[in-house]
Order: C-alpha cells, then sequence, then structure tokens
C-alpha cells in the first residue's frame, strides 16, 4: 500500500445485525427514584410481616404479586396507575384462581390442555394495548404457579394474599407524593404532579418543534410532540381520583391539555412549509409549560408575527391557551375513543390470532414439557415445575422487544441472576437476609427495566429468594437449565409457519393508522367547523402511526426470516406520516383563507398514488372510504 493510500485510508465501521443491536441497546433516563422507593417499601415489608406471622407462602404470593405490579408502574400520573396496575393484577388474579383449583383436580393431560386454551386467550388480548399485555401476562403467570407451586394455603387465601400485594404497590403509588415536589405549596396538589409535567411536556415539545422548522431536526421534533400528546392524553384518561371531576386543579389540566391541541396543529403546519419562524414565536409556549408546572397565570405572552395562515394559527392558538389558563376550564378532549367492537376486532384480528396462538403453543408446550420432565410422567407434582412455561410467557410476548433479543437477554440474565444468588445465599442469613434482598431487589427492579438482561437479572435474584423463605431449596442450577429451555421452545415455537398470513400483527397497526389517517383526511376535506371532532381525529391518526412505527420497528429487528414479513411496512408508515402532516397544514390553511392552494392540492393527490402502489405490498386493505384529494 502506497504513503498516499494509506493515509487516506479510513476503518471501515461493521454494523451490528439488527437483532444483536437491539439485544445491546438500552434505554436512557434518569433514575426512576419514586419507583425505586415504592419497590423498596412493597414486597420485602410484606414478605417480613408474613414471616413474623408464621405464613412465609402467603407472604410469597404477595411479595410476587408485588413484583409483577412493579413491572407496570411506569412514569406517570396516578390515576392512570390504577388502572395499568390494577387491570393487570385481577387478571393475574384470576389466573392464580384457576391454575389453583384447576391443579388440585386434573390430571396432568387436561391441566396442559387448559392452560394452552389460556395461553390463546391471554395472547389475543395482549393484542389490544399495554394494559392488556401486562394483564394477559399476569393471567399467565398466575395460572402457572397456581397450578405448579407447592403452596400450603387454601386457594381463596392465595388470591387474597395476591391481590393484597399488588393493591399495596398501588396504595404506595396514590398516597406516596413524589420526592422533590413542593407538598407545602397551597397552590399546588401532589395528587396531580404526573398530570401537570405531562400537559407541561407537551408545551415544552411545542417549543422545540417551533424551534426546529426548516431544519432537518424537524421530523424528530414532531414525532417527539406525538410522543409528549400520547402520554398526556394517558395521563389525563384515567379514572377520577374524586367521584366527580369537581376538583379546580383537574378543570384546570383539562383545558390547559385541550389549549395545547390547536398548538401543536400550528407548529405542525409551520413545520411542513418549512419556512422561517422568528425566534420568539417559541417563547410562548415555553412559558405556558412553565405556567403548567407552577400552577401560575401565564403573564404576558410574545406574539408571533402574523404574516402567514400557520403563524396566525400560532397567534390565535397562543391567544386562546392564555384565556383557557386564565378561566381554568375548557374542553374535555382528553378521552381516547375505542368501542368494546373495536378493541374485540383487534384481539380477535390477525394481529391477535397470530399472537394468541404462538402463546398458546409456546405456554402449553412448555407446561408439558416441564411435567415430563419433572416427573418422568403426566402425574404428580414437582415445587418447580412452573417456572418453564412462567419463563416462556415472558419470552414469547413481542411487545418486550424482538425474539431473539429476548431470547439472548433472558439467558445471559438468568445465567448472572442465578451465579449472583449463590454467592448471596452461602453467607447471608435467614431468612431475615434473604427477605432484606428481596426489599432491595424491589428497589433495583425500575432501574433494571432498562434493559430486559439486567431486568431478567434482578427478577431472579429476587424469585429465588422468595423460593428459599418459602421453605424450598436453593434452585439456582435448576433455574438456569429450564430457562435455556424455555428458550428453546419459543425460538422453535415463535419460527414455526402458523395458518394466514405472517407479520399480522404489523399489518394490523398499519392498517389502523391508515384508517386513521383517511377518516381525518375526510373531515378535514369535509370543512367542517367541528374543530374539537377535527383534534380527536388528529390525536388518533397521529397516536395510530406512533403504535405502527413501534410495531414495525421491533419486526425490522427479528431474526431475517420474520423481519421479512414486515418488508416496506416502514415505507408505507413513513408516506402515512406525510400524509398526516399535510392533512394538518390543510386544516389550518382552510381555517385561515376557505380554500387549499395548488401545492396543498397537488401534495395530497401525490401521496393518495404513492399509498396505493405501496398498499399492496404490504399487505394493508384499502380503507372503505377514500376521500379524493382536491
Amino acid at each position: 500500500m502506497s504513503r498516499a493510500s494509506r493515509s487516506t485510508a479510513r476503518p471501515v465501521a461493521l454494523a451490528l445485525p439488527p437483532w444483536l443491536a437491539h439485544a445491546l441497546r438500552a434505554q436512557r433516563g434518569p433514575v426512576p427514584w419514586p419507583a425505586v422507593t415504592r419497590g423498596a417499601l412493597a414486597g420485602g415489608p410484606l414478605l417480613l410481616a408474613a414471616v413474623l406471622a408464621g405464613r412465609a407462602s402467603l407472604g410469597v404470593v404477595a411479595a410476587i404479586a408485588a413484583m409483577l405490579a412493579g413491572f407496570n408502574d411506569r412514569p406517570g400520573s396516578r390515576r392512570t396507575s390504577v388502572r395499568r396496575i390494577g387491570v393487570p393484577a385481577l387478571a393475574g388474579a384470576a389466573g392464580l384462581l384457576v391454575g389453583t383449583y384447576a391443579g388440585q383436580h386434573l390430571a396432568a393431560v387436561p391441566l396442559t390442555l387448559l392452560l394452552t386454551v389460556l395461553g390463546l386467550v391471554a395472547g389475543g388480548i395482549s393484542a389490544v394495548g399495554t394494559v392488556a399485555s401486562g394483564a394477559g401476562t399476569q393471567l399467565l403467570v398466575g395460572g402457572a404457579v397456581g397450578a405448579g407451586m407447592p403452596l400450603p394455603d387454601p386457594g381463596w387465601q392465595s388470591v387474597l394474599a395476591f391481590l393484597a400485594g399488588a393493591g399495596w404497590l398501588l396504595t404506595l403509588r396514590l398516597a406516596l407524593p413524589t420526592p422533590g415536589s413542593p407538598v407545602g405549596d397551597s397552590r399546588l396538589d401532589f395528587r396531580f404532579d404526573g398530570e401537570r409535567a405531562a400537559v407541561a411536556d407537551v408545551y415544552d415539545a411545542v417549543a422545540a418543534l417551533l424551534d426546529a422548522v426548516g431544519t432537518e431536526q424537524a421530523v424528530a421534533r414532531r414525532a417527539a410532540l406525538t410522543a409528549a400528546l400520547d402520554h398526556a392524553q394517558d395521563a389525563l384518561a384515567g379514572p377520577r381520583l374524586r367521584r366527580y371531576a369537581s376538583s379546580a386543579a383537574e378543570r384546570r389540566l383539562h383545558a390547559q391539555y385541550a389549549a395545547a391541541l390547536p398548538l401543536g396543529e400550528a407548529a405542525t403546519a409551520l413545520a411542513w412549509a418549512e419556512q422561517t419562524v422568528p425566534a420568539r414565536a417559541a417563547e410562548g409556549p415555553r412559558r405556558l409549560a412553565a405556567a403548567v408546572r407552577g400552577n401560575t397565570h401565564t403573564g404576558p405572552l410574545p406574539a408571533p408575527s402574523r404574516t402567514d395562515p400557520a403563524l396566525r394559527a400560532l397567534d390565535d392558538a397562543l391567544l386562546h391557551a392564555a384565556e383557557a389558563f386564565d378561566r381554568g376550564r375548557g374542553r374535555d378532549l382528553h378521552t381516547r375513543r375505542r368501542s368494546l367492537g373495536s378493541l374485540a376486532r383487534t384481539a380477535l384480528g390477525a394481529g391477535g390470532r397470530e399472537y394468541g396462538l404462538r402463546v398458546g403453543l409456546c405456554f402449553g408446550a412448555s407446561a408439558a414439557v416441564a411435567q415430563v420432565l419433572h416427573h418422568g410422567h403426566w402425574y404428580g407434582s414437582h415445587p418447580h415445575w412452573y417456572w418453564l412455561p412462567a419463563t416462556a410467557v415472558f419470552l414469547v410476548k413481542p411487545d418486550l422487544g424482538p425474539l431473539v433479543s429476548r431470547v439472548l437477554c433472558r439467558a445471559a440474565g438468568t445465567v448472572l441472576g442465578a451465579l449472583v444468588f449463590a454467592g448471596f445465599a452461602a453467607v447471608l442469613p435467614r431468612p431475615e437476609g434473604l427477605v432484606a434482598l428481596v426489599a432491595v431487589c424491589g428497589a433495583l427492579v425500575p432501574v433494571a427495566a432498562r434493559h430486559f438482561a439486567a431486568q431478567t437479572a434482578v427478577v431472579t435474584v429476587l424469585v429465588l429468594a422468595l423460593v428459599m423463605v418459602g421453605g424450598e431449596p436453593q434452585a439456582s442450577v435448576s433455574r438456569i437449565g429450564e430457562t435455556l429451555l424455555a428458550c428453546a421452545i419459543v425460538l422453535v415455537v415463535g419460527h414455526l409457519p402458523v395458518p394466514g398470513q405472517r407479520g399480522g400483527a404489523v399489518r394490523a397497526r398499519i392498517g389502523a393508522a391508515d384508517a386513521a389517517a383517511h377518516a381525518y383526511l375526510a373531515h378535514v376535506l369535509s370543512e367542517s367547523d367541528d374543530r374539537a371532532t377535527r383534534w380527536t381525529l388528529r390525536r388518533e391518526a397521529y397516536r395510530a402511526l406512533a403504535e405502527a412505527r413501534a410495531a414495525v420497528a421491533l419486526a425490522a429487528a427479528e431474526l431475517p426470516p420474520l423481519a421479512r414479513h414486515s418488508a416496506g411496512a416502514d415505507e408505507f408508515a413513513a408516506v402515512l406520516e406525510r400524509l398526516v402532516d399535510t392533512v394538518t397544514a390543510c386544516a389550518v390553511h382552510l381555517d385561515d383563507t376557505g380554500r387549499l392552494t395548488p401545492r396543498h392540492t397537488e401534495r395530497l393527490a401525490g401521496l393518495r398514488d404513492e399509498l396505493g402502489e405501496r398498499r399492496g405490498r404490504v399487505g394493508v386493505r384499502r380503507p372503505r372510504r377514500l376521500p379524493l384529494a382536491g
């Protein structure tokens, strides 16, 4: 090689395959200290109280429930946590009840068939959404524990202990103030700190998008605004903390969220137009964000220029927001409209059927293999056979990451956790040392949730400690072996051909986003004056797009035999996203002038044609009504 060629040579970066890159990627962010505190106060104290009362087995069940509830203790509002923690806990208690009595009265073959059916149902339900997925997980884990764990207590007592464990963590979530929140300030009500932070983040996201107008960062900032709106919508959509929404704090938050919708619409229209925005335009949303966080009045807001329809819309939205903040009341637009029929169609649709079939096969097969290995025949009992199906439940969950990534992380985390626990078990006093270890692991679960392998390691230590407190022998070696076997079962079942077309979950999400986008387009082109409906349709369109994007990203990180079934879906979602942005720009322009420019109509027509070409490639059905652009 010559000197010149050596001087210009550059190291070649080796790009990791998506399935391996996902396994190595960890989430970032600040330490969730409130969740850490609740984790430390949940399972450990419950287990200690039960041990002191001579009912260690019930304490183990309560601690398991608190651990599972901790998985769903995510950042957000207190009202959201009622549904996010409570609904899965009820499902877990139902699974524990069914599993306990089925394990006592059914032979192995009927029991395995029952567990398989339970997996089919739970898998279909899990396709509905995040809360439903958590409910499906706890339903199956409860069923496996009830059927296979040797509990000396009556089934109804175990169920009550399970509900008590989850209910205790939920009580901590509702009752404890957030560390650092100014509880003594009479203007602030700590019960609503999650809602207040979520709404304030929306205004900050609007300001960030305005700063990025005309730059390459505008697309990412618009996606961040969608995420902030989704989070705020969820935070305000939970059950009331009072019977009636009579609280001034609640009414004020609803008004502040509603006032953010036209601001986000105007900012999106400005980003679509790619025009220069005065620097002071972003100052108004930032002052609104500060007013939300401090529960104060907005004060004077700098008005942007009114030289363009989108700028005039932004100015009008700022004035409307200031008025809504002062009045403390406004439209209640936070509820996401999803009927029971639509939820049932999702569970019974292509995505739900494919998901349910794989979960049922994995759960049933792992239960059958576990019983054969531990008993040598299809009858009898064993203290640990429930571990195999319970592990398979978490491995087969696609919302926890791509299949191979989950398997690699689960295997590595289990080996690490089992080795760490073996060291602790050799030196810790029993049972007080193990109880302390449970409390420490409970505190670490929210931090370890940033990576599936780390979470698995912490949970492995916690579960093995609970097993020993319950009076069973040290089981690190069997835990490793059964986890690796569960990984093999899920890998095989995950790549088996199934009836129908593969990639049903991705196509279902893409189809829902397609339908939502065209419903929004139809409303805007009808030139209706009902802006509340328009904002609701716009929210649903962007939210469905975000869900579709997440499903596509997970599918793309699978091994090539699975990833190929979602080929082209990402490009289709990108075109849909440009369509929704264009419709938003059209809505703002129609409000100001009453007519569309040739640029708007040509862009709509071009996107409509491009969607038509791509729709067949990704296997998405044409929406019932495709409005014409023009």
